[in-house]
């Protein structure tokens, strides 16, 4: 590999970083106009595992606005991420996989701004991105949701 292809490669690597940090922050800030742009125009995100819905980045994103407001705080972690240029559909070089792990710990709202336990979640991601003239986008979003404790008190305890 030359230096310019290495180089080259380091480049995209850190673009697609940037753009599942950008994901996970759009998702914890609650910016869905910020989510729905890291999108390609078909782009799909599967969130059943975790007791979700599947389909394109409109609607899950008006899903994810809804079922997230009852969380004060969201800050949801992605580590552990491992990208794989050129493995999507074709190996152009334009495509990448990256899976990662997160854990995801939320804030239930309480009754007059009192805060209640928290819930926490963790799993791992699978990331189908595309490079696009837009620059990298997510044509998919999986997520595999492996474990959940939920609080012993307040709106999410049951």
């Amino acid at each position: 590999m030359t230096q310019r292809a290495e180089f080259a490669t380091v480049r995209d690597r850190l673009a697609v970083d940037d753009l599942v940090t950008a994901y996970a922050v759009a998702v914890d800030d609650g910016d869905w106009a910020a989510y729905r742009g890291l999108f390609t125009a078909d782009g799909r995100a599967d969130y059943r595992s975790a007791g979700g819905i599947e389909g394109d980045a409109e609607r899950v994103a008006a899903w994810l606005a809804e079922s997230l407001a009852l969380f004060a705080m969201r800050q949801h972690l992605i580590v552990n991420r491992q990208v794989r240029f050129g493995t999507l559909e074709h190996d152009t070089g334009d495509t990448a996989r990256v899976r990662a792990d997160y854990l995801n710990p939320l804030r239930f709202a309480g009754p007059d701004g009192d805060e209640a336990p928290d819930l926490v979640c963790g799993g791992r991601y699978d990331f189908g991105v595309l490079r696009t003239a837009d620059g990298w986008r997510l044509r998919e979003v999986v997520v595999q949701e492996k474990w959940r404790r939920m609080p012993t008190g307040g709106p999410g305890a049951g």
